[in-house]
Order: C-alpha cells, then structure tokens, then sequence
C-alpha cells in the first residue's frame, strides 16, 4: 500500500470500524432523553467523553464534540474572543497555522479587530521570546498549533504557554496533527482536534475549554454540548473516534519510534537519490511520520501525477497544485523552496518496503518530470554582459526558475540577471534558488508588467 497523505486524513482504524458498526445499533437515539433507547445512548456518548478527555488531558465536562476539527477551531476562537472582549479585540497567531485558524483570524480583523502574525525561523518554529513579545495589554486570545501540518514540526507549546499565563491571555492550540501521538504538554486553555487525522471517522472534531476560561458561544445555542455544538450528535462517529483516538495511543511509543526511523531513511537518502532537493521542517523537533522536501526545477502537480501513476499517493504545499497559484502560506513563512514540494505523511503501520520502493520510484519520477519542463543539465558559456533579461511574464513555477537557471552562467561573475515574472511563487522561489545554488538574490524592483527579480551570479 503506497497511501503517505495521513496527515490529511488517516486511513480508518480497525478499532474505529468495529466501534463504528457496535454503535449504529446501539446509539441511534436521542441520548437527551429519558426513555430507554436514549438512557443507552447517553451512555455511550458519556463514555466515548471521558475516553477522549482522558487522551486529552482534560475534565470530561472540558471537552465538546463538534462536526470537524475545523468547525471546533472556529467555535473555539470565536467564543473566546467574545468572552474576552472586554479585555480588548487583539489576537495574536502564527504565522504557519492551519487555514483554519487563519481565516477565523481573517474574520476577526475584518470585524474590526486586531492581529498580530509571528514569524517562524526557515525550521517552521517560533521563538517563544518573539512570540512573547507580541502579548499586548489587549490580548484577548493567542493561538498557537502543536505541530505543523504541512512540515511536521512541533512547535514550543510549553514556553508559550507558560509566557500566556503570565500574561493572562489564554492560548488556543490546534492539536489535530499531533493528538494521535499524546497529549500536548504546557498550560493550555483551549485545544482543538479532529478525528479524522488519527484514524477516526470523518466528520468528528473535538473543542476543549479550560474550566475558567471566558467563553461565550457565538450563534444559535440550544441544550447539546454545552451550547457550543447545536444540533444531533453524530453518535456512532464520535463513539469511533473516541475508541480509535485510544486505541492509536496504545500503539504511538512504539510506532513512532519505527516511523521516525523511516522518515530519517527518506530526509537522509533523497538528496543523495535526487539532484537540488531542499528538505525542509525542523530536523529534530518534529512529528515521527512526516517529511517534506522541495526538489528544483519541478512542476509539483506534475510530479505528484508522477508519483501516483507508480502507486503513491503523496501531498504537496507547492503553488502548482492550488487553484490559487500562491506558494503554500507554510512554505513562504518559512522562506524555503515551494517548486516541486512533496510531502511525505506515513500512516501507522507502514511498510518499509513501500518506502524502500518509493526511494527507488522517485528519482526517476522527478528525472521524468524535469525533462518534459526542459530543466537545465549544465552551464552555458558565459559571455560579455553587465545585465541579462529574462521574460517569464504568464509562465507558472517551475518556468522562471528553470529559464533563471539555464542563463546564469551566460553572464561574467558579479553580473546581473533580471527575471520577469508575475507568478506570486517567483517571489518565494528565486530567493530560495539562490541560496540552494549559491548566487545572490539582489531583491525585487517594479516593472511595467509583474515583478522584476534581481540575481547577481557569485559563482
């Protein structure tokens, strides 16, 4: 099986399955009610409560279940801010969050609030000291994920939240990526998960909120979960996702131990395998089943298409397999290489001889690619310029760097390349081809049509 997009959405668990079918039998009644069939389904939503509360780290009475790991992250920011709104109107996030947490917090300074984004280093992390600086007088919610979704790093929860309540501000951590693993360690006051990251059903998602904690529920409210999930509980879901959330916790020490093994073999072997590849995310501190890399020269779609076709089913960041054609907001934060992104998130139980084939496929996967794009294999003759002008004016990414990369050597050493472009992701990627191939990157300057980015040739 070459399935490595658990971390979009994790390949149902036995458990959940058994758990699943049990309780479509039994759960299928209103657990508000007082007759027989609700009193039995009341139990089972209390017992799937406290089994997931008890994997979380929380009071049962904490934790709500809601419709999506991104329906909770709404509800969550949202009520916290009107609970806090006394306080003031300010929010503060990462700048490597879910979309989830970045279009609540869109909505948020739409309505007349305040943001603040704090950057991460070129790892995906934050420096809890800078993140610290950001906590004003009129804070009145800091949210902050456990571990990034598109990278794999983790994030320093413990040091943010210790420096929030000095503060007095309460810290909301998106936990969805790392829940599965166990619980998230530091002074949080709000947490969000969804179950479908874990192994759960779909359609399940998790809110808890520190007893304390001001919050007001925003919306109609009735008598379900506390007034913070209106609507008839998917109980056969939730009981599922509470019984595969422990379940995957029973096995996480010993397989994230043989799946960081596995993501060691492929961050070590690829950039021996595959020529101009940047591996990116936090080497060391970081989940055990992801890695991601950026290979030059390579359209992302393409070589996901590449990679699908000899049977794996891979992720990107790349700008090239978005609608939008921006670079992943993840990959830009961090100031790496977006061109030909791919990420790979394993899924428990996966074999090491699917990796093994997949180390062995992607080289000439990407080989494959790069030709159809007419990527560079050598230096041109060099030749008498100062300036030399590249129009990629309505070519996507990879184009203006590959044409970037096939002209460099046609000007002397200290001259200049300009390179047209009005692709967003040139903005990210030239900066970062430069470093992967040590030339200097001048910076941009206005043209008459798109962006004009300045290269000077060191090397």
């Amino acid at each position: 099986m070459g399935y490595f997009d658990a971390a979009s959405g994790a390949p149902l668990h036995p458990v959940a399955r058994q758990a699943l079918l049990a309780s479509l039998d039994e759960g299928w009644a209103d657990p508000a009610r007082l007759y027989r069939e609700g009193r039995r389904a009341r139990v089972l939503l209390d017992a799937a409560r406290e089994a997931a509360a008890e994997a979380v780290g929380c009071r049962p009475d904490e934790l709500t279940f809601t419709s999506s790991g991104t329906r909770a992250v709404h509800t969550g920011i949202a009520g916290a801010l009107a609970g806090r709104r006394r306080v003031g109107r300010h929010l503060i996030v990462s700048a490597v969050e879910h979309s989830s947490v970045l279009h609540s917090a869109e909505l948020h300074e739409a309505a007349g609030g305040t943001l603040t984004e704090v950057s991460v280093d070129r790892g995906g992390a934050v420096d809890p000291v800078v993140y610290g600086e950001a906590l004003r007088a009129d804070t009145a919610l800091a949210c902050l994920q456990s571990a990034n979704h598109e990278v794999g790093t983790e994030q320093p929860v413990t040091a943010v939240a210790e420096l929030c309540r000095e503060a007095g501000v309460p810290l909301l951590v998106d936990a969805a990526q790392s829940l599965g693993w166990g619980p998230v360690e530091g002074g949080w006051s709000l947490l969000t998960g969804s179950a479908h990251k874990w192994g759960g059903p779909s359609g399940v998602g998790l809110l808890v909120v520190r007893k304390g904690v001001r919050f007001a529920a925003q919306g109609p409210v009735d008598e379900r979960e506390s007034g913070r999930a209106p609507g008839f509980e998917n109980l056969p879901a939730i009981v599922a996702a509470a019984a595969s959330l422990r379940a995957v916790r029973a096995e996480a020490a010993e397989e994230a131990v043989r799946l960081r093994e596995l993501t060691d073999r492929i961050r070590a072997r690829v950039p021996r395998l595959v020529t101009d590849v940047e591996v990116v995310g936090d080497p060391e501190r970081r989940l055990p089943g992801i890695v991601t890399f950026s290979c030059l020269y390579v359209d992302g779609e393409a070589l996901l298409h590449e990679l699908d076709r000899e049977g794996f089913s891979v992720s990107s960041g790349s700008s090239c397999t978005s609608s939008t054609l921006t670079p992943s907001h993840v990959l830009r934060a961090m100031g790496v290489l977006s061109e030909g992104n791919v990420r790979v998130s394993l899924p428990l139980g996966a074999a090491e001889e699917d990796v093994e084939r997949f180390l062995e496929v992607l080289p000439r996967a990407v080989a494959a690619v790069r030709e159809k794009l007419g990527a560079p294999v050598s230096e041109t003759v060099v030749r008498e310029a100062d300036v030399l002008v590249v129009d990629s004016l309505g070519k996507r990414c990879p184009i203006p760097v590959i044409e970037l990369a096939k002209v460099i050597g046609d000007v002397p050493v200290g001259g200049l390349v300009r390179v047209l472009s009005d692709d967003e992701a040139a903005r990210l990627d030239i900066p970062a081809w430069c470093e992967m191939r040590g030339q200097e990157y001048v910076g941009e300057e206005p043209a008459e049509k798109g962006t004009a980015y300045v290269v000077r040739r060191v090397s």
